[in-house]
């Protein structure tokens, strides 16, 4: 069964070995572990329902409570605190785009709040329901068939609600794959990658959800709008682009059509090393400047190489491979780089090895599959470390931006910097550090960690996260980075989207929803403040 309150399934257990607790006591000092709230208490705190019956919607309080929240540090923190405050009044399963529209009619009707919902991943409340009005989350991982496959076209249209693993298992039964493959893979959904503009892991090769998104049924409450899928068109402006990263303010996706590839002949992941970010940073940008066939890139700063390194385990083979890159000159501020190939065998072997060729001239390198593999089978593991960070008493976030090539180091300083001075007002010490997660020839993505102790009571340990939040928020606005490359907006970063859109097109933004939701009913308080 899924986690009520944390990440991914009960059964699942990813524990920090004995080293990498050390490591971060002697960074950062020991934790105090938290006594967690019981599901019984935290379901006592959900009030009466107010809302109207109907034939799709559980009124129970344990349905209400486990989809109430998603995987925000401010969404964990009332849940393991049993702090619960406002909780959806109902939770609706439709199974049909008749059955969604059926569920906005009557929130129309009676003035309820619909928050569509897919795997409940969102890590920027989206999910919050609004204090005042009913609510209503709509929980669309009923609708998850495989509806059409076009092989001609290589187009699939599906359920907005099928999970990750579901869309894949489908696709791969008919020889193809969408290829995207956020961390949150396992439980998040199609529906919401469109809704919040997610890119997968190895976007470098596949796209980003915009890029794979042709086409779909949208339930508004003005009536419904379909989107035709053209190979491509001149006919004004895209209207798929009202849909990405609406997130729910417009309507729910009940169907969307993605473009769908055949399933790789072969795909491997590798591993280089350079001698300081400096040399680093000017190998992944000639590389992916290039255009050559990769799948991924993802380049860890220093200390995200060390944190990488010491949480491995196998401390013998670590400390032999630590020893081999230190005689070829990679040493205390060494950086590590995944690259990934997916395709055809003798066209991706031929990619890695011109992209292995242009990491030579900066110090780096190659140490082969092995780390690759072992990063590749533990890529959606490796986020269930947020609850044995916790069991220990630390808290995890992120926050991640993208921006030009000439301003990725800024910005990786500023947002590390910032969060290091948010919690030292309260006399604690944050481990943060950085990677780029996709690569661009204009530019890249910037992913920053931060690990910091728990203060043990509710309020205090939100105090922390609202200051180190704003803080990460501010520096990233300040040094011209999008609030979000891959979160989305939601509630929590919506405070800073008017730096990034502007007046006029925040006022835009609101006219386009005022029009499609007269009533604002639409996940109210999301995307927009």
């Amino acid at each position: 069964m899924k986690r009520w309150n944390g990440w991914g399934d009960e059964s699942v257990e990813f524990a920090l070995s004995a080293e990498a607790l050390a490591f971060l006591r002697q960074g950062i000092g020991s934790g105090k572990p938290v006594a967690d709230a019981a599901f019984g208490q935290a379901c006592a705190q959900i009030a009466e329902s107010r809302l109207p019956a109907h034939r799709l919607i559980d009124t129970a309080p344990e349905v209400r409570l486990r989809n109430a929240l998603g995987q925000s540090l401010p969404d964990w923190l009332r849940l393991r605190y049993g702090v619960i405050g406002t909780a959806p009044d109902g939770v609706a399963y439709p199974e049909s785009a008749q059955d969604v529209r059926d569920l906005i009619d009557y929130a129309q009707q009676y003035g309820v709040a619909l928050i569509p919902q897919g795997g409940g991943t969102s890590v920027a409340g989206h999910l919050t329901a609004p204090a005042g009005a009913p609510s209503l989350t709509v929980n669309m991982t009923r609708m998850r068939q495989l509806l059409y496959l076009d092989t001609e076209s290589q187009l699939a249209t599906f359920g907005a609600g099928v999970l990750g693993p579901d869309l894949e298992a489908q696709l791969r039964a008919r020889g193809y794959t969408l290829g995207h493959f956020p961390q949150s893979f396992e439980y998040s959904t199609l529906g919401g990658w469109v809704a919040t503009r997610s890119s997968g892991q190895q976007s470098l090769c596949y796209g980003r959800i915009e890029q794979m998104f042709r086409g779909g049924s949208v339930e508004t409450p003005l009536g419904t709008l379909h989107l035709p899928t053209f190979p491509a068109s001149a006919a004004g402006p895209d209207l798929r682009e009202m849909v990405l990263g609406s997130e729910g303010r417009l309507g729910i996706l009940t169907e969307a059509t993605v473009r769908v590839t055949p399933a790789p002949a072969y795909e491997a992941f590798h591993a280089v090393f350079f001698p300081d970010w400096a040399a680093a940073e000017t190998a992944v940008r000639q590389i992916v400047q290039a255009g050559l066939a990769l799948s991924m890139l993802r380049l860890s700063n220093a200390l995200e190489t060390t944190t990488m390194l010491a949480l491995a385990g196998h401390k013998k083979l670590i400390s032999l491979l630590e020893g081999y890159l230190s005689l070829r000159g990679c040493k205390e501020g060494k950086c590590m780089l995944m690259i990934g190939v997916s395709g055809r065998k003798s066209l991706v072997r031929a990619a890695l090895r011109e992209a292995l060729v242009l990491t030579s001239p900066h110090g780096g390198v190659h140490v082969g599959r092995y780390m690759g593999e072992k990063w590749k089978q533990n890529r959606f593991r490796n986020v269930y470390l947020r609850n044995a960070a916790w069991s220990h008493g630390y808290a995890i976030d992120t926050v991640e931006t993208a921006v030009d090539w000439p301003r990725v180091e800024v910005m990786m300083r500023a947002v590390e910097g910032a969060a290091v001075a948010a919690l030292g007002q309260f006399g604690e010490q944050v481990h943060t550090y950085t990677h780029l997660s996709h690569l661009y020839a204009q530019g890249a993505s910037v992913y920053t960690t931060f690990v910091y102790r728990l203060a043990g009571e509710y309020e205090s340990d939100l105090a922390r996260w609202k200051a180190l939040k704003n803080a990460a928020s501010m520096a990233i606005v300040s040094n011209g980075g999008t609030i979000s490359h891959q979160h989305g907006v939601g509630a929590d970063h919506a405070p800073y989207l008017a730096a990034e859109k502007g007046r006029l097109g925040m006022s835009s933004l609101r006219a386009l929803f005022e029009h499609l939701d007269p009533q604002g009913i639409m996940n109210p308080g999301k995307l927009l403040p």
